[in-house]
């Protein structure tokens, strides 16, 4: 967290599916480099903000400022682009593809982002240096660097898609309940070291979780309902 600048401010922004569920959310930022938990029930809408946040989802209305630009106002392939450029992402249940080894499963973003791959490749033309750096540093031995994705303890993935995802420098991480299979040990140990991570990369983290008991390894802790009205029931 540094002077005020913000990663991601959202103001006066809405969506809703057909059957009933929907949200509003009337304000929220995320500074630069700030490390935010927003908390809220399973089925409360977590994963739909994040969704938002991402250009996953089009808001009805409003704006959403994503390291300046709103990205409600992208479209289609602009969207996309901008969305791998500037977004890595923990999803809940990893989606590493299991054939890669874990190595070639951190360069995967590099294929879709130019501008990714230019900063993986700074200061030496290495991007897979850089990937193996990554991994050792979020604690997966060069042994296993070589070993199929699949064959890994749930730990383990847990860490290659946090190296996925910070590859290449993107401005903003965003974690979907990544710790949710994992004891309270293990889930506090892989958040010491993503952000140990994030402090090098000066990329911000926005994580949503159900569990409080994780609110001191982050800088602020946000409660989805003191930010947003949800109708119905959502996914999650």
């Amino acid at each position: 967290m540094n002077d005020g600048e913000h990663a991601l401010s959202i103001r006066d922004a809405a969506f809703s599916w057909e059957g009933g569920f929907g949200i509003e959310i009337a304000a929220f930022d995320l500074a630069v480099r700030e490390r935010v938990l927003l908390l809220g029930p399973s089925g409360g809408g977590k994963s739909t903000f994040l969704n938002l946040v991402a250009g996953i989802t089009t808001p009805s209305r409003g704006s959403i400022d994503v390291l300046g630009t709103d990205i409600a106002r992208l479209r289609g392939s602009q969207v996309d682009r901008f969305r791998v450029d500037s977004f890595g992402i923990i999803f809940q249940m990893f989606n590493l593809l299991p054939w890669l080894s874990a190595l070639d499963n951190v360069l995967v973003p590099l294929r879709f982002s130019t501008l990714r791959r230019s900063r993986a490749t700074e200061p030496r033309d290495d991007a897979r240096g850089e990937a193996a750096r990554l991994l050792g540093a979020l604690g997966i031995d060069a042994a296993l660097h070589g070993q199929r994705a699949g064959t890994l303890s749930v730990g383990q993935q847990q860490r290659v898609a946090a190296a996925r995802a910070l590859i290449g420098g993107p401005g903003i991480i965003l974690a979907d309940e990544p710790t949710s299979a994992l004891d309270t040990a293990n889930a506090r140990a892989f958040l010491d070291l993503l952000g140990a991570e994030l402090e090098s990369a000066q990329a911000a983290l926005l994580m949503v979780s159900h569990d409080e008991t994780l609110a001191d390894a982050f800088d602020r802790v946000v409660r989805l309902d003191e930010i947003a009205q949800v109708t119905g029931v959502a996914a999650a």
